[in-house]
């Protein structure tokens, strides 16, 4: 079932030749129409590995941030996230967003706090001036942070769709000891990944089948 669902979906399916990282040659099958083929037994293998370590953190009660930002990843990254509790940045990675805590505590206040004026309708009360300031504001850390509005540390394991995309993310999370897990593709770099997938991250329909099954784990662990 994995396999079929995964052919349907485009999960198999890499880059180009011209684009690929050589390190990646362990985990792909072949050559086909001008495209990479990934091997799906090596990626059931690494996402039931991931899956287990899921499992045993769940167990010692440690955090999950879901991060993608890129067009393909948006949308699937939020539903994951908040099918299983957990939290999610999926538009912009504010540099510093984990190595510099303190401060992003302060923007999440900052918001947690618009949130509850909002809420109250206190903002109708104000001239129209402050009234369109604080929407522009409110509107902007909403974007950002909503996804982690409720997150009161660092996250304990950080589940990165896209590791180009993300390189700051990852960086962070390598200077602080935070286990990532990446989906990878044909034109990622495995030495740079912690735990990791083979699979397609550009298919919208691969990453969303991926991130069900790694939040179905964590909801269920």
């Amino acid at each position: 079932m994995f396999f079929e669902q995964l052919v349907k979906v485009g999960g198999h399916l890499g880059h180009a030749p011209r684009s690929w990282h050589p390190k990646m040659a362990p985990y792909i099958l072949e050559s086909r129409d001008g495209v990479h083929i990934l091997d799906l037994v090596q990626s059931y293998a690494y996402l039931n590995q991931v899956k287990q370590f899921i499992s045993r953190a769940k167990k010692q009660n440690r955090t999950f941030l879901f991060v993608g930002t890129k067009a393909q990843a948006a949308h699937s990254v939020a539903l994951a996230a908040k099918s299983c509790n957990s939290y999610y940045i999926n538009q912009r990675w504010l540099g510093g967003l984990l190595t510099n805590w303190s401060t992003l505590k302060r923007s999440i206040g900052l918001l947690n706090r618009m949130e509850l004026i909002q809420r109250e309708r206190v903002v109708e009360t104000l001239p129209n001036k402050l009234k369109s300031s604080f929407s522009r504001e409110h509107a902007r850390l909403r974007k950002y942070l909503g996804g982690i509005e409720s997150m009161k540390s660092e996250p304990d394991v950080v589940i990165i769709v896209g590791q180009k995309e993300e390189a700051i993310a990852l960086n962070e999370c390598e200077k602080l000891g935070i286990r990532t897990i990446t989906l990878l593709d044909t034109n990622c770099n495995p030495d740079s990944a912690d735990l990791f997938i083979p699979v397609n991250d550009d298919s919208i329909k691969a990453i969303r089948s991926v991130l069900t099954d790694l939040s179905t784990e964590i909801s269920q662990a």
